[in-house]
């Protein structure tokens, strides 16, 4: 990767980071599908625009027509159902422990691949599997052993389910690349983000109405939810898929890598959330197993193994 690239990367790593700490001060306002209503329809409509100013109107209207229903089946499994998973998670967990959780979704990616597509899966993969997975105990364990840690009470039965919500998001982003191989090959990717995105907006808009909170929304959370439907949905999309232009989706995907890094940054300065060296140790197996699954390490000098498989696309967040 270029110099350059690698600046955009970590601006992307950055914006997605950040979107954790954005989902933490929004959700207590707005509550979990309001929240994540405005994200996907704030982000549909800085993408519309966008789609509009590059394609005829006609065509990119005919292609949306034409993909309807795997383009809606991808919102729900991509940005509605997970967005709101990590809302969810967030009343009870910090903005670095989901950003870190969500370092999983490369490994879901490649175990959904395996079992559906019938994706090769080598050994250094399933090793990087495991050592993945053990890396998301390590750290719910973490959290469970030190409750009403970054201002929340919750009970260890909380925590779980808060981590189990979070898991259940990132296993919904490897379903949805899987899915969208099978289904959405040969369409454009500011296509497939728009269309997704009118999809989500479309699913979550009765549940927002429904939902939408009786007491007044602060000038705090309102900034939140721009800066998520602007920041970190509408232009981190357009510049991940600026990236994968430039420098393709393998080296594109390493993004995920760097999500982390921010999220636990911008929670401890931002919410002054606490960040245990249990915490940081979990963070770091994720990682090692996510790095052998996916094959970004494609050895290791001592095992001897090569390993396989293509990586999982990489969401968001």
């Amino acid at each position: 990767m270029s110099p350059t690239n690698i600046v955009q990367l970590l601006i992307l790593a950055a914006l997605w980071g950040a979107s954790f700490l954005f989902i933490r001060i929004g959700v207590a306002d707005f509550g979990v599908a309001p929240l994540m209503a405005l994200r996907v329809g704030i982000g549909a409509l800085f993408l519309v625009v966008v789609l509009i100013a590059r394609r005829p109107l006609r065509a990119s209207v005919d292609t949306l027509g034409r993909r309807a229903w795997p383009l809606a089946v991808v919102g729900v499994l991509n940005s509605a159902a997970p967005f709101c998973l990590f809302a969810y998670a967030e009343l009870t967990l910090s903005a670095g422990v989901t950003s870190v959780i969500n370092a999983t979704t490369p490994l879901w990616g490649a175990l959904v691949a395996f079992v559906w597509l019938k994706d090769r899966l080598s050994t250094l993969s399933s090793i990087g599997l495991s050592i993945g997975f053990a890396g998301v105990l390590m750290l719910v364990w973490d959290q469970i052993a030190a409750p009403g840690a970054n201002g929340v009470s919750a009970t260890p039965a909380t925590t779980a389910l808060a981590a189990a919500a979070a898991l259940g998001a990132t296993l919904l982003y490897g379903i949805a690349a899987s899915y969208t191989k099978r289904h959405l090959m040969g369409v454009d990717a500011l296509t497939v983000a728009t269309g997704t995105m009118i999809g989500a907006t479309i699913v979550l808009l009765p549940l927002a109405i429904a939902q939408w909170p009786a007491a007044p929304i602060t000038l705090h959370a309102w900034g939140s939810v721009l800066c998520l439907g602007i920041g970190c949905t509408g232009i981190a999309y357009m510049l991940f898929f600026h990236l994968i232009a430039v420098a393709g989706p393998a080296r594109a995907i390493t993004v995920t890598f760097v999500i982390p890094v921010f999220g636990i940054l911008w929670g401890a300065l931002f919410l002054g959330e606490r960040v245990s060296p249990g915490m940081l140790a979990g963070c770091a197996v994720i990682l090692v197993g996510t790095a052998l699954a996916t094959g970004v390490v494609k050895r290791i000098p001592w095992f001897g193994a090569r390993g396989g498989g293509s990586p999982a696309a990489a969401d968001k967040h």
